[in-house]
């Protein structure tokens, strides 16, 4: 069972507490983790890209030349894909990316991916974030005292509007509350940052 301290926002431990085996201590599968990212960024995908085939590009109505007797190969359009701004034969046109993955496989890669930060013992666990106001230099500071300045995730058990816009403006730091945890976030992110009650709620989620 880890045993991971908790911070407060000024970086400083305020005590220890006991994350779930089940969660943050199992070992990291990689080969779902893989399986995970790939079909995060899958779908991600826009899939609006579209080349002309040689039917929606202007012109080429006229035949070139005549059929025979020229020496030149036979040809019906300019606008076919041989020819200089003609239309492209086997080009991309709009689909759907996305794919969906086994619950299971899902859960496992969460837990991975939790378990996998805390190895690299790059989960932190604060016991509060609180802001009094919109200040983008507190959360500056909290980050600095906390040692994850550079990419990081921030989760939080509850939506948050202070927290969230006063980190919108940090770059490399994203906020996802407890239900928005994805894979790739997590393993993106240099440190992972979790508010105490956010840690509870995870486990009672993925337990």
């Amino acid at each position: 069972m880890p045993n991971i301290a908790v911070f407060n926002m000024a970086g400083k431990e305020v005590a220890k507490i006991d994350l779930a085996d089940a969660v943050f201590g199992i070992e990291p599968n990689k080969a779902v983790l893989h399986m995970a990212v790939v079909n995060y960024l899958a779908n991600q995908r826009q899939g609006t890209q579209s080349t002309l085939t040689r039917t929606e590009v202007r012109g080429g109505g006229k035949k070139p030349w005549r059929q025979k007797g020229t020496g030149h190969a036979r040809q019906g359009s300019t606008r076919s894909p041989q020819w200089t701004h003609g239309g492209v034969a086997l080009g991309p046109k709009p689909r759907d990316y996305s794919y969906s993955l086994n619950k299971k496989v899902k859960r496992l890669a969460v837990k991975s991916a939790l378990s996998a930060k805390v190895l690299e013992e790059n989960l932190i666990v604060v016991d509060a974030i609180t802001m009094n106001e919109y200040k983008t230099k507190d959360m500056v500071a909290m980050l600095s005292a906390l040692g994850a300045d550079k990419k990081a995730l921030i989760v939080l058990p509850e939506v948050d509007a202070k927290v969230i816009k006063s980190a919108s403006n940090i770059k490399g730091v994203k906020t996802a509350q407890v239900n928005e945890l994805n894979v790739y976030d997590i393993l993106n992110n240099d440190k992972l940052i979790i508010v105490q009650a956010a840690a509870q709620k995870i486990e009672e989620v993925y337990a």
